[in-house]
């Protein structure tokens, strides 16, 4: 064992006991965490605003703070993001992460001097725990890969500004730089296909021991290194691959892919950062839920998805929550978000702590008669199915056909990519849309009710996903495909790529 593993198994244990002390005491670090952002924020713009020198309590916050996305909360970052200072937050913002926004182009999300510490100490204790818990440490004497976005940052009015991986790819801990790979200049290559072929260059000679990004591109640079390598198993190029990190998407739809590119089962954590925040990590190999970063510079409130789009919906507090609801999760940071919409979903698996699992987004749903077929609804019941008859999913999406051909009635149409495609799609098609019918009842009464038709699957061309992301610009980096939608666009993007039965 080397000496940074050796002295990362004290440090793990230290950083466990005090994860413990406020893991134990939730609703308390909460309570603690909105009195400390409201006194702190009382001098800006939007606290004197929303009237923060009269809050004292969760009650008094809802009354005065209410609930917005970033396009209704866009009047103060505009001012933000113009160099007013004391406007969201103390002071100016350390960073602006840089987003794709879906109605009027990017979006600059703040990070603060006092947020960005806390997206590092998320990312290293997410690595602690595992260490503690395994009393696997050896991973750390090996090569780390981070696939990530770009590093370099640009300047808008004085404040650095770039997407969040690439941000924090310049702020990684010194004693991880030495092992960190691929190189500054291989990170900086924007042509995402360009930059993995370069990763793969610099990478298949390497002791590569953890291998961290969203899954769908994690497969990507599997795939190149397995060509690469004359057909060779991840596990063959990388002997001492120990330990996987991913984030961003469920992993569930990639699991089996990923599990037979590498060539074994191996240990993974998932992570649930986001640009407003780093909200929860896996913290036990032997459960995949994410505990909730409580003490982290978030003050969480939850709104139950049901009523979302309800004139005044329920708005609660940690210790309001319970097991097995959907909710909408708002965020309130130390980077001056208030009330702030981020557009997941969620559901506590557990309160003793409180750990939860991502359902999806609020937004990305299919409702085009009433159904509300979620995300976590069609994911498992396509992945229920899939594993039964041993058929292998690359990426999938599903839309509404709203105006089908004449005679025909409605149906929602999923566009899958198969790694290894069933023996018979129609019987395939069938048993996943009886799944889904016992997952959503009101998907269930539109069938019986003949108000819609089953589900109708697509199948893909191989890298059709991959095709289609390259031609909206979206290749790489923090992009994902969204699972559901409630309209055609994707749909429409996709349908000449389907493949010929």
């Amino acid at each position: 064992m080397g000496l940074k593993a050796a002295l990362s198994k004290p440090f793990a244990a230290y950083v466990v006991w005090r994860i413990n002390r406020w893991k134990n005491n939730a609703v308390a670090a909460q309570q603690e965490v909105l009195h400390h952002l409201v006194a702190e924020a009382g001098n800006t713009a939007f606290g004197k605003d929303h009237h923060f020198e009269q809050i004292r309590n969760y009650k008094d916050f809802k009354k005065h703070v209410p609930v917005r996305d970033y396009e209704e909360l866009r009047p103060y970052i505009d001012r933000v993001v113009a160099g007013e200072a004391d406007v969201l937050w103390k002071g100016k913002p350390a960073y602006f992460a840089k987003t794709s926004g879906t109605t009027s182009g990017a979006k600059y999300i703040p990070i603060s001097k006092e947020s960005m510490p806390e997206h590092i100490k998320a990312a290293r204790n997410a690595l602690l725990t595992y260490i503690h818990e395994t009393g696997n440490a050896d991973f750390v004497n090996g090569k780390m890969i981070f696939l990530q976005g770009s590093p370099v940052l640009t300047k808008k009015n004085g404040i650095n500004v770039g997407r969040l991986s690439g941000i924090v790819a310049n702020l990684v801990p010194a004693y991880l730089q030495k092992n960190r790979l691929p190189s500054y200049q291989t990170n900086c290559i924007e042509d995402w296909e360009e930059k993995v072929d370069a990763i793969v260059a610099e990478t298949i000679d390497q002791n590569m021991t953890l291998i961290s990004g969203i899954p769908p591109w994690v497969q990507m640079y599997f795939d190149r290194l397995t060509e690469k390598s004359d057909g060779k198993k991840i596990k063959d190029i990388f002997k001492n691959f120990e330990l996987f990190v991913y984030g961003g998407v469920n992993y569930e739809p990639y699991r089996a892919k990923i599990e037979n590119s590498i060539g074994k089962k191996i240990d993974a954590i998932e992570t649930y950062p986001a640009s407003e925040g780093f909200i929860a990590y896996q913290d036990s190999q032997h459960d995949k839920s994410l505990l909730l970063l409580v003490q982290a510079g978030i003050f969480y409130e939850f709104i139950p998805a049901s009523e979302y789009y309800n004139e005044n919906p329920s708005r609660l507090s940690l210790e309001e929550v319970e097991l097995d609801t959907n909710y909408a999760l708002i965020l309130n940071t130390n980077a001056g978000l208030w009330g702030y919409s981020i557009g997941d979903t969620i559901k506590f698996v557990s309160k003793n702590p409180y750990k939860i699992m991502v359902t999806g987004r609020i937004k990305h749903y299919i409702s085009a008669f009433g159904e509300h077929v979620i995300g976590e609804e069609v994911e498992q019941s396509l992945l229920s199915v899939a594993n039964e008859l041993g058929v292998g999913i690359t990426e999938f999406t599903v839309a509404p056909q709203v105006n089908p051909e004449a005679g025909e009635l409605p149906y929602h149409e999923w566009f899958i990519e198969f790694s290894a495609p069933p023996a018979d799609l129609s019987a395939f098609s069938k048993k996943v849309d009886q799944a889904l019918q016992k997952k959503n009842i009101y998907y269930f009464d539109l069938i019986e009710g003949k108000i819609l038709q089953p589900l109708v699957i697509r199948s893909l061309q191989k890298d059709a996903f991959v095709t289609y992301m390259r031609a909206e610009g979206k290749l790489g980096g923090q992009n994902k495909v969204p699972r559901l939608s409630n309209d055609r666009k994707i749909a429409d993007g996709l349908i000449h790529l389907t493949r010929k039965i």
